[in-house]
Protein backbone atom coordinates (compact mmCIF):
# COMPACT_ATOMS: atom_id res chain seq x y z
CA UNK A 1 0.00 0.00 0.00
CA UNK A 2 1.16 3.24 -0.83
CA UNK A 3 2.35 5.43 2.06
CA UNK A 4 0.12 8.15 1.32
CA UNK A 5 -3.17 6.15 1.12
CA UNK A 6 -1.77 4.00 3.90
CA UNK A 7 -1.77 7.60 6.28
CA UNK A 8 -5.24 8.70 4.96
CA UNK A 9 -6.56 5.88 5.99
CA UNK A 10 -4.99 5.66 9.66
CA UNK A 11 -6.62 9.52 10.07
CA UNK A 12 -9.94 8.65 8.93
CA UNK A 13 -9.65 5.46 11.51
CA UNK A 14 -8.69 7.66 13.87
CA UNK A 15 -11.04 10.02 13.23
CA UNK A 16 -14.38 7.60 13.15
CA UNK A 17 -13.08 5.59 16.74
CA UNK A 18 -12.67 8.94 18.37
CA UNK A 19 -15.73 10.00 17.53
CA UNK A 20 -17.35 7.71 18.44
CA UNK A 21 -15.91 7.31 22.01
CA UNK A 22 -16.10 11.32 21.81
CA UNK A 23 -17.09 12.87 25.41
CA UNK A 24 -17.30 8.91 26.97
CA UNK A 25 -15.18 7.34 29.21
CA UNK A 26 -13.64 4.14 28.67
CA UNK A 27 -13.04 1.95 31.48
CA UNK A 28 -11.29 -1.53 31.28
CA UNK A 29 -12.74 -4.07 34.11
CA UNK A 30 -10.70 -7.05 35.41
CA UNK A 31 -11.79 -8.77 38.49
CA UNK A 32 -9.62 -10.26 40.91
CA UNK A 33 -10.31 -13.65 39.57
CA UNK A 34 -9.99 -12.87 35.74
CA UNK A 35 -6.75 -11.00 36.83
CA UNK A 36 -5.31 -13.89 38.17
CA UNK A 37 -5.41 -16.00 35.12
CA UNK A 38 -3.10 -13.20 33.75
CA UNK A 39 -4.86 -13.73 30.08
CA UNK A 40 -4.03 -10.99 27.41
CA UNK A 41 -7.67 -9.35 27.51
CA UNK A 42 -10.28 -7.14 29.58
CA UNK A 43 -12.97 -9.11 31.51
CA UNK A 44 -15.09 -6.19 30.33
CA UNK A 45 -14.99 -2.97 29.14
CA UNK A 46 -17.29 0.25 30.28
CA UNK A 47 -17.73 2.81 27.13
CA UNK A 48 -20.26 5.37 28.74
CA UNK A 49 -23.16 2.77 29.75
CA UNK A 50 -22.57 0.32 27.59
CA UNK A 51 -20.46 -2.90 28.96
CA UNK A 52 -18.79 -5.17 26.65
CA UNK A 53 -17.82 -8.17 27.81
CA UNK A 54 -15.24 -11.17 26.84
CA UNK A 55 -16.70 -14.32 26.34
CA UNK A 56 -16.97 -16.22 28.93
CA UNK A 57 -16.27 -20.57 28.64
CA UNK A 58 -17.99 -23.30 31.18
CA UNK A 59 -14.24 -22.67 33.02
CA UNK A 60 -14.35 -23.25 37.18
CA UNK A 61 -13.86 -19.56 38.23
CA UNK A 62 -10.76 -18.64 38.74
CA UNK A 63 -9.06 -21.30 36.45
CA UNK A 64 -8.32 -22.73 32.96
CA UNK A 65 -10.24 -25.47 33.67
CA UNK A 66 -13.37 -26.53 31.88
CA UNK A 67 -16.54 -28.10 34.05
CA UNK A 68 -17.21 -31.85 33.32
CA UNK A 69 -19.71 -33.05 32.18
CA UNK A 70 -20.47 -31.91 28.97
CA UNK A 71 -22.62 -29.51 26.91
CA UNK A 72 -25.40 -29.06 29.87
CA UNK A 73 -22.66 -28.13 32.75
CA UNK A 74 -20.65 -26.19 30.18
CA UNK A 75 -23.86 -24.07 29.19
CA UNK A 76 -25.04 -23.49 32.76
CA UNK A 77 -21.41 -22.46 34.47
CA UNK A 78 -20.61 -20.42 30.75
CA UNK A 79 -23.71 -18.49 32.06
CA UNK A 80 -22.79 -18.50 35.81
CA UNK A 81 -19.93 -16.82 34.91
CA UNK A 82 -21.45 -14.26 32.93
CA UNK A 83 -23.74 -13.90 35.86
CA UNK A 84 -21.04 -13.35 38.76
CA UNK A 85 -18.86 -11.11 36.24
CA UNK A 86 -22.00 -8.63 35.41
CA UNK A 87 -22.88 -8.99 39.49
CA UNK A 88 -18.87 -7.63 40.26
CA UNK A 89 -20.14 -4.86 38.61
CA UNK A 90 -23.45 -4.00 39.86
CA UNK A 91 -25.37 -5.30 37.51
CA UNK A 92 -27.79 -8.47 36.24
CA UNK A 93 -28.97 -10.41 33.62
CA UNK A 94 -31.43 -7.98 33.14
CA UNK A 95 -28.88 -5.14 32.21
CA UNK A 96 -27.64 -7.70 28.90
CA UNK A 97 -28.93 -6.28 26.15
CA UNK A 98 -27.28 -8.50 22.95
CA UNK A 99 -25.33 -12.41 23.31
CA UNK A 100 -23.19 -13.77 20.90
CA UNK A 101 -22.86 -17.37 20.62
CA UNK A 102 -20.20 -20.06 19.53
CA UNK A 103 -20.96 -23.56 19.78
CA UNK A 104 -18.82 -26.37 18.84
CA UNK A 105 -21.86 -28.34 17.87
CA UNK A 106 -24.60 -26.71 16.45
CA UNK A 107 -26.48 -30.28 16.90
CA UNK A 108 -26.34 -29.29 20.92
CA UNK A 109 -27.97 -26.01 20.08
CA UNK A 110 -31.35 -27.23 22.25
CA UNK A 111 -29.77 -28.29 25.38
CA UNK A 112 -28.10 -24.80 25.39
CA UNK A 113 -31.31 -23.01 24.72
CA UNK A 114 -32.87 -25.17 28.00
CA UNK A 115 -30.49 -23.90 30.23
CA UNK A 116 -30.21 -20.18 28.48
CA UNK A 117 -33.89 -19.30 29.06
CA UNK A 118 -33.21 -20.09 32.87
CA UNK A 119 -30.99 -16.93 33.25
CA UNK A 120 -33.85 -14.46 31.96
CA UNK A 121 -37.27 -13.49 33.20
CA UNK A 122 -39.48 -13.45 29.72
CA UNK A 123 -37.68 -10.90 27.90
CA UNK A 124 -34.63 -12.06 26.36
CA UNK A 125 -31.63 -10.42 24.71
CA UNK A 126 -30.95 -9.39 21.10
CA UNK A 127 -28.96 -12.95 20.04
CA UNK A 128 -26.94 -14.80 17.19
CA UNK A 129 -24.96 -18.17 16.85
CA UNK A 130 -22.97 -19.59 14.90
CA UNK A 131 -21.37 -23.03 14.44
CA UNK A 132 -17.67 -22.39 15.84
CA UNK A 133 -14.42 -25.36 15.49
CA UNK A 134 -11.64 -25.14 17.83
CA UNK A 135 -12.88 -22.89 20.61
CA UNK A 136 -10.00 -22.24 23.33
CA UNK A 137 -9.33 -25.04 25.84
CA UNK A 138 -11.72 -27.16 23.75
CA UNK A 139 -14.74 -25.57 25.26
CA UNK A 140 -18.38 -26.73 23.56
CA UNK A 141 -19.08 -23.19 23.88
CA UNK A 142 -18.43 -19.61 24.09
CA UNK A 143 -20.85 -16.30 25.11
CA UNK A 144 -20.43 -13.21 25.40
CA UNK A 145 -22.45 -10.22 26.13
CA UNK A 146 -23.06 -6.89 26.01
CA UNK A 147 -24.38 -4.94 28.70
CA UNK A 148 -26.40 -1.19 29.12
CA UNK A 149 -25.92 0.40 32.68
CA UNK A 150 -28.62 3.06 32.06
Amino acid sequence: MEPLLKNTLLLITLFFTQSLYAGQSVTFLNSEESSATRLPFSEAVRVGNTIYLSGQLGVKPGTMSLVSGGMEAQAKQTMDNIKATLESYNLSMNNIVKCTVMIADIAKWPIFNEIYVTYFEGVYPARSAFGANGLALGAELEVECIAYDG
